[in-house]
C-alpha cells in the first residue's frame, strides 16, 4: 500500500510503499484483544498479601478452660471468627504473567498497524528531528497535522530533542520503534512516524 508522506509543516511532498504484510492485512481484533490483556496482565506485580492465623501475632495461651463454661471449645484466639485473628482464604502474592507466542504477537501489532493506516490515523513524515527541546514545537506539529486527540510518536532511535519536547504533553507520547507495543498503538488515535522509524518496523515485523 502506498501512504502519503509529509513534512513538519503538513505538506504532502511524496509517496512511499508500506508492506502489505505488515500495514496491510485484515485486523484480527481477537489476537490484538488477547495481546493488549496479556500486557495489562503483565504489568500487576501482585502482591497483595493477608496473613493467615499462622502470622498473625497474639497470644498462644488458651482463651479459657475447656469444659465448664457453657461456650465453644477455643485453643487460640488467631481463629478468622474473632477481631484480631487471621484472614481465612485471603488473597496471597501471585504471578499474573500470561504467555503468548511471537507469532501471535507480531500478528497484533501487524493488526494494530493496519487498523490505524486503514482509518487514515497513520502519519509518516520525511524526517522529525528539532535543535534543541521545545514543547512549542511539538504542539506545532501536531496542529499542522491536524491531529486531534491523543498522538504516539516512534522514532527509530534515540532522540533526546523530541522526547523531552514532547513528555510535558499529556496526550503525546515518545517510543522507540524497537519497544513497539499493542497498548501503546490501541491507546492512542494516531501514530506519527518519520521514514526512518517505518524502516525499522518492517525490520522488525518483516
Amino acid at each position: 500500500m502506498k501512504i502519503n508522506v509529509k513534512n513538519t509543516s503538513g505538506t504532502t511532498i511524496e509517496e512511499l510503499e508500506l508492506r502489505d504484510d505488515i500495514f496491510g492485512i485484515e485486523p484480527n481484533t481477537a489476537v490484538m484483544h488477547q495481546a493488549l490483556v496479556r500486557q495489562l496482565a503483565n504489568q500487576r506485580l501482585g502482591t497483595h498479601k493477608t496473613k493467615t492465623r499462622g502470622e498473625v501475632s497474639r497470644t498462644t495461651a488458651k482463651w479459657f478452660r475447656q469444659k465448664g463454661t457453657g461456650r465453644a471449645r477455643h485453643g487460640s484466639r488467631k481463629a478468622p471468627i474473632f477481631v484480631g485473628g487471621g484472614k481465612a482464604h485471603g488473597p496471597v502474592p501471585r504471578d499474573y504473567t500470561q504467555k503468548m507466542p511471537r507469532k501471535m504477537r507480531r500478528l497484533a501489532l501487524r493488526s494494530a498497524l493496519s487498523a490505524k493506516a486503514a482509518a487514515e490515523q497513520l502519519i509518516v513524515l520525511d524526517k522529525l528531528a528539532f535543535d534543541q527541546p521545545k514543547t512549542v514545537e511539538v504542539l506545532q506539529l501536531l496542529d499542522n497535522l491536524q491531529v486531534s486527540g491523543s498522538a504516539v510518536i516512534l522514532l527509530p532511535e534515540r532522540n533526546e530533542n523530541v522526547e523531552k519536547s514532547a513528555r510535558n504533553l499529556e496526550n503525546v507520547k515518545t517510543i522507540r520503534a524497537g519497544y513497539l507495543n499493542i497498548r501503546d498503538l490501541l491507546g492512542h488515535n494516531y501514530v506519527i512516524m518519520p521514514k526512518d522509524a517505518v524502516l525499522a518496523i518492517e525490520n522488525l515485523l518483516g
